[in-house]
């Protein structure tokens, strides 16, 4: 029986949605050159954003203000993160999402039922729903493929400066699901290498926060597919965090909790033994 006829776009890739790239010298402040990082934080789900082509999705408003479209206070901690770090790891780098997870989830593979979803927890996503082959590839080539290909230009340019950079997806969660209410606060993710997922746990220690290993999520869930793509291939260290997003709504509760986090992770990355905490 032969096979339904694509038309498949052009493979030349839009260049409005690559992945947003800040960088921060050895002293935290933000610079435009190259800087020999020891860490890139990823913020795959850190904006709520559509654009024109891809409209609401026929979502009324308030929706897009909700968990199901973006990580509430994701980019914010990151942010602060990134600038924390860089002076125990010689820099940092920041890749961030420029559209909602609901246009295409950057942390999920193409062929995942939710990289494009058509139901969000207790939301329908009626603009997603029965997506043609043709969209969906669209919509791979012009979110997808540039945001992962600027994350990997950003770690082959370390690599290529001597640096095997730490790899920490920042990510939040909502505090009730489907009715359910979490206990939890710092969740701390690992995909097939736990060991930096480890030395944070450890480090974690008397931080405050009610600390879990693979909660909310683990990666049985297929939610660690950024760290599988460009760590596990290099054998970079590599984590995943989710903090429960009621602790992070505003810009000081994301300063307060980057100041909190960032400590734990610098000890976990010294104490992981990799060369992120050892400045070039």
């Amino acid at each position: 029986m032969s096979q339904p006829h694509i038309a498949v776009p052009s493979p030349v890739l839009p260049a409005e949605w690559p992945g947003r790239v800040e960088r921060y010298d050895a002293g935290g402040a933000a610079c435009d050159g190259p800087v020999a990082a020891g860490v890139i934080v990823i913020c795959e789900h850190a904006s709520n954003a559509t654009a024109e082509r891809y409209g609401d999705l026929g979502l009324p408003a308030d929706v897009w203000g909700t968990h199901v479209a973006w990580d509430i206070g994701a980019l914010g901690l990151a942010r602060g993160l990134a600038r924390r770090l860089a002076a125990a790891c010689g820099g940092a780098v920041l890749v961030h999402a420029p559209l909602s997870r609901l246009i295409f989830d950057l942390n999920r593979a193409p062929d995942h039922p939710n990289a494009m979803p058509a139901r969000s927890e207790i939301y329908d996503i009626p603009g997603n729903s029965n997506l043609p082959a043709e969209e969906c590839l669209a919509r791979t080539q012009a979110v997808c493929v540039p945001f992962h290909a600027t994350l990997a230009a950003e770690i082959a340019a370390l690599v290529a400066l001597g640096r095997r950079p730490a790899l920490v997806a920042v990510h939040s969660f909502t505090p009730v699901y489907h009715g359910v209410a979490r206990a939890v606060e710092f969740g701390v993710i690992h995909d097939d290498d736990p060991g930096l997922t480890h030395a944070v746990m450890t480090a974690a220690d008397g931080c405050g926060l009610r600390t879990e290993l693979n909660e909310p999520y683990s990666a049985a869930g297929d939610v660690t597919h950024t760290i599988r793509l460009h760590a596990t291939p290099l054998r970079l260290p590599n984590t995943m965090l989710e903090i429960r997003n009621d602790l992070i709504t505003s810009d000081a509760d994301q300063s307060a909790m980057a100041d909190r986090l960032a400590p734990v992770l610098a000890r976990a990355l010294r104490d992981a033994g990799g060369d992120a905490c050892r400045a070039r």
